[in-house]
């Protein structure tokens, strides 16, 4: 039996907060990154909430050097700032298009998927095989000025993942998108309990986004600098690379036949699943942890980075609507979500200070007051993560059976 959250959804204080409208990025209010975050709590939960938010602060302070100190050697080129607000004026037509799928377009190479062991410190199934996928990426940028500029990082080129798979009949497949240079497979399997999903009867697939791991270049001072640090239109095929490499190890799924296929990811994985679920109408279900959903919103809460603002205006000729315009193309609130209600739920820190619990808000409002289970805890540190974990199995139980696909009842009977 599912333990009952200690926060419920309707103890998040959203008096202050504005109810989300269209263009978001227009009619959000210039401040809504100092908004507070109030949750009517015990004192008990209190306790937890304000002691994981002073964590999450401090560290949340030495990521942001990292990413500013990445990002700023970019942004203080003369001739780079030209040339890049002119860049960044092609996405506009993609944008105003109203379908993500012009611009998110489905891979149309299906390229071979090379399969080879695990590591030995790595999860191996007892009762399946583990394995790692990789393939050349057919990817090529959707601006043809870009085209030579991103296919010169070699690393980048070739797509990974990780892929547990059963014995025996297909099952239906859970998909983890890690965060922001949180890449490792051993973290993820165990910062989110993958074993235990694998042992309720999930396949498990955890996917690498693109300049993170064995993508990173080899000059790259950590795994995911490459990601922010070349600019927004840069960042914007980024995404589209993301995205692409992504739908061919779905494919691959589905050739396989995986009876059903949904995805979760934490932080920076939680946003690129918000998006995911506007393209991918099939999806079982969809669940992003502590997701960003306004990555100029979220810098600017983020002390140094935001000091940078400044030279962004000034880079990009714009203020904060325009600069939130220019990333308008990949966030989850720009498009409608194309899973079923009843396969959308949102997991939320309510002492997060990396992404703030007012960004899974915005996108709880945009999923039509979707499923949200807040916790106690921040971006890193997940207390009360058993109940969290065990209310996402029921409720990925339940989307599930929506599309008539059964779990064996051995394997629901697993506890955490």
């Amino acid at each position: 039996m599912t333990e009952l959250p200690r926060i419920r959804p309707e103890d998040y204080c959203d008096d202050d907060l504005p109810r989300l409208t269209q263009p978001w990025w227009q009619t959000l209010p210039r401040g809504f990154h100092a908004m507070p975050d109030h949750f009517l709590a015990d004192n008990d939960t209190r306790w937890r909430i304000d002691y994981t938010a002073g964590v999450d602060t401090l560290a949340r302070t030495g990521l942001a050097c990292m990413a500013g100190a990445a990002a700023l050697p970019a942004s203080l080129n003369v001739r780079q700032q030209k040339e890049e607000r002119d860049l960044v004026a092609f996405y506009r037509q993609y944008l105003d298009s109203g379908d993500p799928q012009h611009f998110f377009r489905p891979p149309t190479v299906r390229p071979r998927i090379q399969r080879g062991p695990v590591a030995r410190y790595h999860f191996q199934p007892e009762d399946g095989q583990a394995h790692t996928l990789q393939f050349r990426s057919p990817f090529d940028t959707v601006n043809p000025a870009l085209s030579e500029r991103y296919q010169a990082h070699r690393r980048n080129r070739i797509a990974c993942a990780q892929h547990w798979k059963h014995h025996g009949e297909p099952r239906p497949t859970l998909v983890m998108i890690h965060g922001f240079v949180a890449d490792p497979y051993w973290l993820n399997t165990r910062w989110l309990a993958l074993p235990w999903f694998y042992k309720q009867g999930f396949d498990v697939l955890l996917y690498t986004l693109p300049f993170h791991g064995r993508r990173k270049g080899a000059l790259a001072p950590f795994s995911g600098a490459q990601f922010f640090s070349q600019g927004m239109a840069m960042l914007n095929e980024t995404f589209a690379q993301a995205i692409h490499d992504l739908r061919i190890f779905l494919d691959m799924l589905r050739d396989e036949g995986s009876p059903a296929i949904g995805a979760t990811g934490i932080s920076l994985g939680g946003y690129t699943t918000g998006l995911l679920s506007s393209l991918e109408k099939d999806l079982a279900f969809a669940i992003p942890n502590v997701p960003l959903v306004s990555i100029m919103d979220l810098m600017k809460s983020w002390f140094p980075v935001n000091l940078q603002f400044p030279l962004f205006h000034k880079v990009y000729d714009t203020d904060l609507a325009g600069l939130r315009q220019l990333t308008a193309l990949h966030s989850p609130l720009t498009w409608p979500c194309q899973v079923p209600h009843k396969g959308r739920m949102i997991i939320g820190g309510a002492g997060d200070r990396f992404a703030p619990p007012k960004h899974s808000f915005l996108l709880k409002q945009h999923w039509q007051d979707c499923d949200i289970h807040w916790f106690p805890g921040n971006h890193m540190l997940h207390l009360d993560q058993g109940r969290y974990l065990k209310a996402m199995r029921d409720f990925m139980h339940d989307a599930l059976a929506e599309k008539s696909v059964e779990l064996s009842a051995e394997k629901m009977s697993g506890e955490f």
